[in-house]
């Protein structure tokens, strides 16, 4: 058993499972600690998807009872269509673009000086968007006419640029486009079942080869790890968001960026691709 890669792994899990759902980027987050520890050969590929797959659980587990009401209101109750309309119509622009762009984006962009300029970018647009007043129009998902729903779904779709954060273009593009913190932050979670789910399915069906069966321990240290931190991280965004803004995940990402760049300027680090 090798404990160096057991450690690499409950080390990546807990980054994923606390940065998917805030808006700091996790796959970001992945990529600069990945090759920080070294982990970024073949099995990581698939590493990476399973501790995904652990985060989009632990969300699912979290919000049981609400994805429960609508799985079973979808025959008779129109609310709960609608619901499940504006989760799917949001879901949309991201699998297309995804299908088209996935392939160049993650040869050309994934590395850990491009995930740091997204980080620094993304965090003076947060900054931005915090200090302007928005006045929210819409209180609850099901108050969204389906052109709202569209820009919130755009808004995701920045997010397959590595380092913008999918959570954080969601919430941010849901307050700006009228949507109040708390409405944004939930429809932010339950958007990312289907995008996540989707993009799982997709990464494991193309690098389904690399699966070993010896590799079933690191797997399930990382997928533990990110699906006991992702339930933690839920839980406390959805509590930090009623009496904060965003400005703290806005910094993060100005300075953890600015160090990355600084450690490649300096030669602390040589970053890969660098």
């Amino acid at each position: 058993m090798d404990i160096l890669l057991l450690t690499k792994a409950a080390i990546l899990g807990v980054v994923e499972g606390l940065t998917e759902f805030l808006p700091i980027s996790s796959t970001g987050h992945l990529i600069v600690v990945g090759d920080l520890l070294g982990y970024n050969d073949e099995q990581s590929k698939v590493f990476k998807i399973v501790i995904q797959l652990a985060a989009i659980l632990a969300v699912c587990w979290d919000f049981r009872a609400k994805i429960g009401t609508v799985a079973g209101g979808l025959k008779r109750d129109p609310a709960q269509r609608r619901f499940a309309g504006h989760i799917l119509l949001a879901f949309l622009p991201a699998a297309v673009l995804g299908l088209l762009f996935h392939g160049t984006i993650k040869a050309y962009l994934f590395n850990p000086l491009t995930v740091a300029g997204a980080l620094i970018v993304g965090g003076i647009a947060i900054l931005y968007i915090e200090k302007r007043v928005y006045h929210p129009r819409f209180a609850s998902v099901d108050e969204l006419p389906w052109q709202t729903t569209l820009k919130v779904g755009f808004a995701q779709a920045l997010a397959m640029f590595p380092g913008v954060s999918r959570a954080g273009a969601t919430i941010m593009g849901g307050v700006v486009f009228g949507l109040s913190r708390k409405t944004a932050t939930e429809f932010s979670f339950f958007l990312a079942i289907p995008t996540m789910f989707a993009a799982t399915a997709y990464d494991l069906y193309k690098n389904w080869g690399l699966l070993q069966i010896g590799d079933l321990p690191v797997f399930a240290v990382g997928f533990v790890a990110s699906f006991v931190s992702a339930m933690l991280a839920v839980k406390a965004l959805l509590k930090f968001v009623a009496n904060h803004s965003f400005v703290v995940f806005a910094w993060y990402r100005i300075v953890f960026g600015v160090l990355v760049w600084a450690s490649a300027y300096f030669g602390w680090v040589t970053w890969n691709g660098h």
